[in-house]
C-alpha cells in the first residue's frame, strides 16, 4: 500500500515537474542576462541537477536553492557539449521524468534495496602492494566554506564563538590519491560508483573503521561530518593497496606532519595576508628537507588559497617520501590565507568546489 501511495504521489508531481539538468562544466551563474553581477561568487556543480526555468537567446534561467538570488542565468553551453549536430541545448541532458522515477523504485526497494549493503568489508583491497606514487590533498577549510556555508561541516558551533575551532587554523584532510589521476574506482562496484557520481555518500555503505580512527578521521577531516570519507574511499582508497582502515590511519599521520610543522605555523601567522608559493616551499624545505618544496603546488581561486597538493613517493617516512616524490608545477603562485568566517571582503572573492 506506502509503495502505491509512493508511486501515486511521484507520478502526480511529475505532470507539473520542470526540466532538471547537470552542467558539463563548472560555469558562474549570474543575477542578469548580462552576466554583469554574480553575487556570493556561484559557480555550477557538475555533480549536481539543476531546474532549468526556461531558455532564453543562448541562456538558461536557472533554480539554485539557498542562493539570493535563487534564479541566475548561465550560457546554455553550460549544460551541453557542442558536436555541430543540431540538438536542443537542454534536451542533450535533461533528467527525464522516466528516469526519475526508476530511480524511486529502485529507492523503495522494488529492484533492489541498499539498505542491505549497511557495511563493507574493504580487506580485499588489501593487497600488500601500497601504492608508491601519491598526491595529499590538503584544504584551508576557512577558503572551502566562502561558497559551502549550508554544508554541515561549515556550520559554526556555539560554542566557536569563544573558543576557535581545530580546522580554522589547520589544514585539513581533503584526500589521499594514488597516482596517475585517472587510478580511480578499483575493483568497486558500478551501482556505488552511480551513487558516488551522485554523490549519495550517505546512501553508501558504512566502512569498517576503529573507533579510534573515526575520531581522529572527523578532527582532521571536516567533511566527515557529510560522508566526504566514503567519497575519498570508494575513488581513490579502493586503489591505495589497503583497507579503508590502514589508508586512513596513513592519510591522517600525513596531515598530523603538517599540522605540526613550521608550515602550518607560517599560515597562522598569515592568516589574513597574501603569502607566495615561493615562501611555502621555504617553509617545507626548513620542516622536511631541502627540496621537498619543490614537491607542493597551491590550489587557489578567486584569489583564495584553497588547497595544497603534495606528491609523496616511496619510502617509511613522511620527509623521504617527499623527498622521492615527483617535482610538480604549480600553476598559482601567490594568493590569501582565509579566515574563518563570512566576511564581505572574503565573500567577494568566492570560494571553489571539491
Amino acid at each position: 500500500m506506502t509503495r502505491v501511495w509512493f508511486l501515486s504521489l511521484l507520478l502526480t508531481l511529475s505532470l507539473s515537474a520542470r526540466s532538471t539538468a547537470i552542467p558539463t562544466q563548472e560555469c558562474e551563474a549570474f543575477n542578469n542576462m548580462k552576466h554583469t553581477r554574480n553575487t556570493h561568487h556561484v559557480v555550477l556543480d557538475t555533480t549536481k541537477k539543476y531546474t532549468i526555468l526556461k531558455h532564453h537567446k543562448g541562456q538558461d534561467l536557472i533554480l539554485i536553492s539557498g542562493e539570493q538570488p535563487a534564479q541566475r542565468w548561465v550560457n546554455d553551453t553550460c549544460f551541453y557539449k557542442s558536436s555541430g549536430a543540431n540538438v536542443s541545448p537542454v534536451a542533450s541532458s535533461v533528467v527525464r521524468i522516466d528516469d526519475e522515477i526508476d530511480n524511486a523504485l529502485k529507492r523503495i526497494g522494488i529492484t533492489g534495496n541498499t539498505k542491505k549493503y549497511k557495511n563493507i568489508n574493504s580487506k580485499k583491497y588489501n593487497n600488500n602492494k601500497i601504492s608508491q606514487n601519491n598526491i595529499l590533498a590538503l584544504s584551508w577549510h576557512n577558503a572551502f566554506c566562502e561558497t559551502h556555508r549550508y554544508k554541515k561541516e561549515c556550520k559554526r558551533r556555539l560554542l566557536s564563538i569563544l573558543k576557535s575551532e581545530y580546522y580554522e587554523k589547520h589544514f585539513v584532510l581533503h584526500g589521499l590519491w594514488p597516482q596517475p589521476k585517472n587510478r580511480t574506482y578499483c575493483h568497486v562496484e558500478r551501482k556505488y560508483i552511480t551513487m558516488d557520481r551522485y554523490k549519495r555518500w550517505n546512501k553508501m555503505p558504512e566502512l569498517k573503521l576503529s573507533r579510534e580512527t573515526k575520531e581522529r578521521l572527523s578532527r582532521v577531516m571536516p567533511g566527515f561530518a557529510s560522508n566526504l570519507h566514503k567519497h575519498e574511499w570508494y575513488k581513490h582508497g579502493s586503489c591505495y593497496g589497503t583497507d579503508a582502515e590502514q589508508y586512513y590511519k596513513n592519510a591522517i599521520d600525513f596531515t598530523d606532519q603538517i599540522s605540526a610543522s613550521k608550515v602550518n605555523d607560517f599560515f597562522v601567522k598569515h592568516i589574513g595576508k597574501r603569502v607566495t608559493l615561493k615562501q611555502i616551499r621555504d617553509q617545507f624545505d626548513s620542516s622536511f628537507g631541502t627540496g621537498s618544496g619543490k614537491r607542493v603546488a597551491l590550489q587557489c581561486r578567486n584569489g583564495l588559497i584553497t588547497e595544497l597538493w603534495i606528491h609523496l613517493g616511496s619510502g617509511n617516512i613522511f620527509s623521504q617520501m617527499l623527498k622521492n616524490g615527483k617535482q610538480i608545477h604549480s600553476r598559482c603562485q601567490r594568493g590569501l590565507v582565509d579566515r574563518a568566517g563570512f566576511t564581505k571582503e572574503t565573500n567577494q572573492k568566492g570560494g571553489f568546489g571539491r
